[in-house]
């Protein structure tokens, strides 16, 4: 089956103009959708759809990936660990820091499980203290599993770009892209043991881009953020591509599924990398977008610590 471009109402919520937008995540309780700049000044940002209202808090570190908690402050991942953040008095306090020992990483993608566990993907760092490209030399990234108790144990290591954490429906299989080289692996998952087994490639399709941010929806479709491929892309869950829906940006970073029915999908982009040709044709790249999808999302569950 031919992969089919569907040419669904593409909106900007939001014209952030973020150099690098990521870690879109709904929130059900507050009706509002979160994400991030990841290169400083880093940036927190917080939207209402129902209001329009948009807020935004300066973060003093990167931040890359975000979970709510139980008491209703969020987790937030960070250049040099796991934070909490309390959205009412501004405030960034470590929690952890899974990789003291790897000092030239940063935090990159993460999402919590179903059992409220929260999944911390690394990286080396790329990105200076001006927001200049940093070059990657090795894959020395990982994938960290987090208890509610904040233990923590690496579960996959040696990642270039750990990117697009997910689960399926039945968290039967869990997904990781490691998008240097444009790979998409699903792992069987043990959800008891939060242990990992059996790697394969689910996708290598190099024809879309890089593979960022991702998220499964009710059918069980992966739905791909895709860096220079200007679209997010949905995968059947046999690893086949379904189609692409175009974004109006070169550079996709993440995508979440929010509104009552969660049928809206939320998508980031960025600014990194722009040329003036591609600012003068795509001149709301950086912003959050959204469009209403044919499928419908999942909840996204909340870290239990």
């Amino acid at each position: 089956m031919t992969a089919r471009t569907k040419k669904l109402d593409v909106r900007c919520d939001v014209d952030s103009a973020d150099d690098l937008g990521e870690g879109a995540m709904w929130c059900p309780a507050e009706q509002a959708v979160y994400w991030l700049n990841i290169p400083m000044p880093s940036r927190l940002h917080r939207y209402h759809p129902a209001t329009g209202r948009h807020q935004s808090w300066d973060m003093p570190e990167m931040i890359s990936a975000l979970a709510r908690r139980r008491d209703g402050t969020l987790l937030v991942a960070s250049h040099h660990g796991l934070n909490s953040f309390d959205p009412r008095d501004g405030r960034l306090i470590r929690l952890a820091a899974p990789e003291a020992d790897r000092p030239g990483n940063r935090s990159n993608d993460g999402a919590p499980d179903a059992q409220g566990r929260f999944w911390f993907g690394t990286m080396m760092n790329n990105l200076g203290p001006a927001g200049e490209d940093l070059p990657i030399t090795g894959a020395t990234g990982a994938l960290w599993c987090i208890a509610p108790d904040l233990t923590y144990r690496c579960v996959i290591d040696g990642i270039a770009i750990t990117n697009g954490v997910a689960w399926s429906p039945d968290q039967k299989t869990l997904y990781v892209a490691d998008s240097a080289p444009q790979l998409i692996h699903a792992y069987d998952f043990d959800a008891e043991t939060a242990t990992v087994s059996n790697r394969r490639v689910f996708s290598d399709d190099k024809s879309l881009g890089y593979p960022d941010g991702a998220a499964v929806d009710s059918e069980g479709g992966l739905w791909s953020a895709r860096w220079e491929g200007q679209c997010v892309a949905r995968f059947r869950p046999d690893g086949g591509l379904d189609f692409t829906v175009p974004i109006p940006a070169p550079r996709v970073t993440s995508i979440a599924f929010g509104g009552p029915d969660f049928r809206t999908a939320y998508v980031t982009t960025a600014r990194h990398g722009a040329t003036a040709e591609e600012l003068a044709r795509f001149p709301q790249q950086g912003g959050l977008f959204s469009f209403d999808s044919p499928v419908a999302g999942l909840p996204r569950p909340q870290f239990a610590g």
